[in-house]
């Protein structure tokens, strides 16, 4: 369930201003999607002009990337910590996140929680009072079913995400499927979230809740407004 909405204006912008924040030396958390795909662009431009980093890709998408505008890398399975992770989101309330339209968002939350400082890169129109985008859960191919029952009888209506460019559902790089679970307003998102993380077959569920540090919103006129979350 990818969240397309906002101007690229207003992406690269947010995206550019938190790869500015990068310095010598910074082992960088590399998100997925659109907006976290421009951070990577200019850390590229930043790379070319002298900068020694290494990233840290959260999915194939972004290690792709990461590799076409010569961003080093290491490997998530090597690092204990990180500097700096840059990572976009699908909705922004309150300093909590819902992630996962790229379905990355379980090793998005590892290389996020594992960052000394993590930076949120969004446009304006993903900036909300409240919580209410569906909330991406992973979950074990064979577990579907009971995961979907559990996720009805805490109140939220879970759908299978499916492939846009072929037959059948979205899977995960680590191999696994995608529900799409609606809630409505979310107006308790770590209760939620203890929830989710405690059902059987969940890998890992798109709420993040007390992670971010920073945020940078960009704007269709090219402005970015910052502000620290915590």
């Amino acid at each position: 369930m990818k969240n397309t909405d906002g101007s690229e204006a207003a992406k690269r912008t947010a995206g550019e201003s938190a790869a500015d924040l990068v310095s010598d030396g910074d082992l960088v958390g590399l998100g997925t999607g659109s907006t976290a795909a421009h951070a990577i662009r200019r850390l590229g431009d930043r790379v070319d002009s002298g900068l020694d980093v290494a990233g840290v890709a959260t999915s194939y998408q972004s290690r792709e990337l990461a590799r076409e505008v010569g961003v080093p890398l290491e490997s998530l399975a090597d690092v204990s910590r990180i500097d700096v992770a840059i990572d976009g989101a699908d909705q922004v309330a309150d300093g909590n996140l819902v992630k996962g339209g790229g379905a990355a968002h379980t090793r998005e939350k590892v290389v996020d929680a594992a960052a000394d400082r993590f930076v949120v890169v969004v446009d304006d129109s993903k900036v909300a009072d409240v919580l209410s985008h569906p909330v991406p859960v992973e979950v074990l191919p064979d577990a579907r079913a009971t995961v979907a029952e559990t996720v009805r009888d805490a109140g939220g209506d879970p759908e299978l995400r499916a492939a846009e460019r072929k037959d059948g559902p979205v899977v995960t790089d680590n191999g696994n499927l995608v529900l799409d679970c609606d809630f409505g307003s979310v107006t308790e998102p770590a209760a939620l979230a203890r929830r989710l993380s405690g059902i059987p077959g969940v890998l890992e569920h798109g709420l993040f809740v007390g992670l971010a540090d920073e945020l940078h919103v960009g704007d269709a006129d090219g402005g970015v407004a910052t502000r620290s979350v915590r």
